[in-house]
């Protein structure tokens, strides 16, 4: 039995006991269970008793009396006591204990699913990086945390799609054009410029592609190093990612906005709302009204567009797709958008408490040999994506990033994160999983038949060692749907680091396979089982991070 399947248990408990009329109160929606600090007060712990007494007009210890006399009755239940002011302690059958480890492996990939989030609609923009350079080491970050993220909110049921925006219109598009036609003259970069290596590749690449290129007239030749460049650039940021596992459902480009009106059509939108006005000839979005500390242009004097009137475009086109929740990734140093957004979703009719969610990422420092490592030659001014998966790989890159809460600025040890050892954190996951696998192997050999579902008996997993790692299994479904809701991949992270080191403090004192001419026991088979639902855990949760589980190491 698993805290989702006691919560729902104690949840009919409620509900039978206000249809009898013993109890008179609303049956919750949810009732929170956990594990007691004490493992003498039960396997699981409730305070469902004390949040009802006040409803029901009653003390909570008599609220709970009531319901632990039926709990006591329901199947896989072993004793219910009720302690302090009115707390329910719950201790589960031996088998229904044991039961956790069949479940978990019958459900194989789906174990740790579930439909807290159904019917949820969220566009999910992270990365992001303009189509100017490779993606550097915060877009990194982003990538691992962004993806990490797609994976959770999908397997707590929500409908998840995931986005990049790239700024393929404006000014910083002009400067590396005008970069390219300096690199493909062999002149220096321009003052506003983008320098790197990077860029004296593309601008050979783009020669070679259109030969006569370079003979075309200024304006001309800075249009074919434009789209060229930038789809050549861009064309590498979607490789870098690709290997790095992060493939996107949706690459959205600004330049389409300007196209097919969309800038107008919002300004226009807004206009009716009564938000727009003119002043010093150009036009403004009033989002004072709506919390933000100064209004905000829309259309320059000159009469371009400014780039907040692309962003409210590009969220009504979000909207118009059908996405109830736009969530939004961004840099430490975007804090200022913040405001602004929300009121330009404000502006638009929305709520930007329902519609709208932007998660802020602080900075990544890599360190090696106790120093700052030194830029990217190939990027001139940046650490790079691939400068991270070459020094470390990219499993260990991922899990790294994916591991810190968002708002912690991480300072990425690479001779820790690149060496096998058991003070690599996702070294230490990846190897339990390896040390089960080739466990499994060893019963294979041993011609050890593990049974089915139906037939194997989980009753023997009754050792403290086993509870634990049992407990430890059964938690994984809740860390995933708090890992969602919370927006917190580290916390996938952080449980497998636990689960792993219950697993091999497990494997220490309780013996799986036989030796010499032992026989294989009921224990055996049971602690086998327990072993393959620790390995499908550990798999589903490096899966929810994009690492990956090896078999051997």
């Amino acid at each position: 039995m698993t805290p989702e399947q006691l919560s729902a248990l104690v949840r009919a408990v409620v509900a039978g006991a206000v249809e009898r009329g013993t109890l008179a109160v609303a049956v919750p929606d949810d009732v929170v269970v956990e594990r007691p600090r004490n493992p003498e007060h039960g396997d699981y712990a409730t305070t469902v008793a004390l949040k009802l007494a006040k409803q029901a007009g009653r003390p909570p210890r008599e609220v709970a009396e009531v319901l632990a006399a039926d709990l006591r009755e329901q199947p896989g239940i072993a004793r219910v006591d009720v302690a302090g002011p009115g707390f329910l302690n719950v201790t589960f059958a031996q088998g229904a204990l044991g039961q956790i480890a069949v479940d978990a492996v019958t459900a194989g990939e789906a174990y740790g699913r579930t439909d807290a989030l159904a019917g949820q609609r969220v566009n999910l923009e992270f990365v992001s990086a303009n189509p100017t350079g490779p993606v550097h080491i915060g877009g990194t970050r982003w990538a691992a945390v962004g993806d990490a993220l797609g994976r959770l909110l999908t397997a707590s049921g929500a409908d998840v799609s995931r986005e990049y925006y790239f700024n393929d219109a404006g000014s910083q598009i002009d400067r590396f054009a005008r970069s390219l036609v300096a690199a493909a003259h062999g002149r220096p970069a321009p003052e506003d410029g983008y320098a790197g290596d990077y860029i004296g590749e593309i601008a050979a690449s783009v020669v070679a592609a259109e030969p006569g290129v370079t003979e075309l007239p200024a304006e001309q030749e800075q249009e074919r190093f434009r789209v060229r460049g930038v789809d050549l650039m861009f064309g590498e940021i979607k490789a870098s990612l690709a290997d790095f596992g992060v493939v996107f459902d949706t690459y959205f480009s600004e330049a389409t906005l300007h196209a097919s009106g969309a800038l107008e059509k919002v300004i226009g939108t807004l206009r009716e709302r009564g938000h727009v006005y003119e002043a010093d000839g150009a036009t403004w979005l009033r989002t004072t009204d709506f919390g933000d500390d100064k209004d905000r242009p829309l259309v320059k004097s000159d009469g371009d567009y400014t780039y907040f009137a692309a962003d409210c475009a590009y969220y009504q086109d979000k909207r118009s797709r059908g996405f109830d929740r736009v969530v939004i990734m961004l840099g430490a140093d975007h804090a200022g958008y913040v405001g602004r957004y929300k009121a330009l979703v404000a502006a638009l009719g929305d709520d930007p408490a329902a519609n709208l969610e932007i998660l802020l990422g602080q900075l990544v420092n890599l360190v090696r040999d106790g120093q700052p490592l030194r830029m990217s030659k190939r990027a001139g001014t940046v650490i790079t994506l691939a400068d991270l998966v070459e020094a470390v790989g990219a499993d260990a890159a991922r899990y790294a990033l994916a591991r810190a809460s968002v708002d912690q600025q991480i300072d990425l040890d690479l001779d820790l994160w690149s060496r096998a050892a058991s003070d690599n954190p996702v070294f230490y996951v990846q190897y339990a999983h390896a040390r089960i696998a080739s466990l499994l192997r060893g019963a294979a050999d041993l011609g050890i038949d593990l049974g089915t579902a139906a037939t194997v008996d989980a009753t023997p997993l009754a050792h403290p060692r086993e509870v634990d790692l049992l407990r430890a299994v059964a938690e994984f479904p809740r860390v995933v749907t708090a890992a969602a809701e919370l927006r917190a991949p580290h916390r996938v992270a952080r449980y497998l680091e636990e689960l792993a080191g219950t697993y091999h403090r497990f494997y220490d004192v309780c013996r799986v396979l036989p030796r010499g001419d032992d026989e294989v026991t009921p224990t055996t088979v049971a602690r086998l089982w327990l072993c393959a639902a620790t390995a499908q855990v550990l798999r589903n949760g490096l899966a929810v991070l994009g690492v990956q589980a090896p078999e051997r190491m």
